[in-house]
């Protein structure tokens, strides 16, 4: 494979944009990327939920940008890792899960996926799944590759450390997942893995299996991460996160809905818009010439145009000054029927709509003035409403449910 300056560009930007760290250097890796020498790359999905999300979608995006300089492209599904459950960041052990409801999660990832990553034609992504390799391991096998890690280097993990500071209680099998994590990088031969920031143990990890069993050499590259402005990431378990297969109405709220501050990490990391437009944006933000909205609206619709489509980009453009600068109601609006005259407030909100997961949030929905029925305050848990003739429920700005009596 011959490098020309165009490919020696974009070398550049992909080791440049949107990434943290390189191991063992960056400069070690561009020069085994220029030398035109085929590479074997992967990044692992775990089915935590059953739709991947835009921060997945950082490092999917750096497995594109590879694809397209003609890498050979892995997209991993951790359907066995999945089931032990990462514990990087977790101040309490995950819920364990069955190989059934991972699969069932996972169904569609290709599909999501496939925005950005080209799974036919020349050169396409390669999907695998970590069950065809771990599930062969043997319990002797599972110890002698235990044997090539220390206690210690688990236990230091901040994670555990802030567990034993709260005497909470941090699971054997919960070390383990390094170590599964790890035998990927082996089981496949790779020579660069990819993940977000807060995957740098594990992939170090796989880094010293595969140097330790093949006498491999392999590059990790850890991505920059979609934090609030709070410095927490974007995730699943926050709360915060924008699922690749949400409505485009769904996703323009959602993304204006982010603070200022995650502007232009969202260009730079969920976007193919050139990083000096990018930068001069920036740079006019801060000196008062573009307004942070505007920018936003752009950031919205260029998201929403890779996962849907410019159209409907547009029309969620639309929907969102109809319902929030208008103070209209979104022209699609979602209706449950029930089979009852009347419902508390409390009931209509945490059984038929849906709109908040418990009576206690429900409560405080009430209490700061966020629950309207037919567009009037409610300030009483438990009024009863008549559902006959069709209501709708609004709770907060963004969220309608329309509820109508069966019959």
């Amino acid at each position: 494979m011959i490098i020309n300056m165009a490919q020696e560009n974009k070398i550049k930007e992909v080791l440049t944009r949107g990434v943290e760290n390189i191991y063992p250097d960056k400069e070690s890796l561009r020069k085994r990327l220029t030398l035109g020498k085929k590479i074997r790359l992967y990044c692992g999905y775990d089915a935590t939920a059953p739709s991947l999300h835009i921060g997945n979608a950082i490092t999917i995006r750096k497995l594109a940008q590879f694809q397209e300089l003609g890498y050979e492209v892995i997209f991993l599904l951790g359907d066995f890792t999945t089931m032990i459950g990462d514990p990087t960041d977790k101040t309490a052990a995950r819920k364990k899960m069955t190989r059934k409801e991972v699969l069932k999660n996972a169904k569609n990832f290709k599909k999501q996926a496939g925005k950005i990553l080209k799974f036919s034609g020349k050169n396409a992504a390669k999907v695998k799944s970590n069950s065809k390799w771990n599930d062969k391991l043997s319990f002797l096998d599972l110890i002698d590759l235990s044997s090539n890690f220390t206690v210690q280097q688990m236990i230091q993990r901040d994670m555990f450390q802030e567990r034993i500071k709260n005497e909470k209680p941090i699971y054997l099998h919960e070390f383990l997942y390094p170590l599964a994590q790890a035998y990927d990088s082996v089981a496949m031969d790779v020579d660069l893995e990819i993940g977000g920031n807060d995957q740098t143990f594990n992939m170090l990890c796989g880094r010293d299996l595969i140097k330790t069993l093949k006498n491999k050499d392999k590059f990790v590259l850890t991505t920059k991460l979609l934090v609030d402005s709070s410095g927490k990431k974007m995730g699943k378990t926050e709360g915060n996160m924008v699922n690749l297969d949400e409505k485009p109405d769904q996703m323009f709220g959602q993304i204006m809905a982010w603070p200022d501050g995650l502007i232009i990490p969202g260009f730079e990391l969920c976007t193919d818009v050139p990083m000096d437009e990018i930068n001069q944006m920036e740079q006019d933000m801060k000196a008062d010439k573009l307004n942070p909205r505007d920018s936003k609206a752009k950031l919205a619709k260029e998201i929403i145009t890779t996962y849907h489509s410019k159209k409907q980009a547009d029309q969620a453009e639309k929907e969102f000054e109809k319902v929030f600068k208008d103070g209209g109601k979104p022209t699609h609006i979602l209706e449950v029927k029930t089979d009852r005259k009347k419902h508390s407030v409390v009931d209509l909100l945490t059984e038929v709509t849906k709109q908040a997961l418990s009576r206690s949030e429900a409560g405080r929905l009430v209490e700061q003035s966020g629950v309207k029925i037919d567009d009037k305050k409610v300030d009483d848990l438990q009024e009863q409403i008549d559902c006959r003739k069709g209501i709708i429920v609004q709770v907060g700005k963004r969220s309608f449910v329309k509820v109508k009596t069966q019959g």
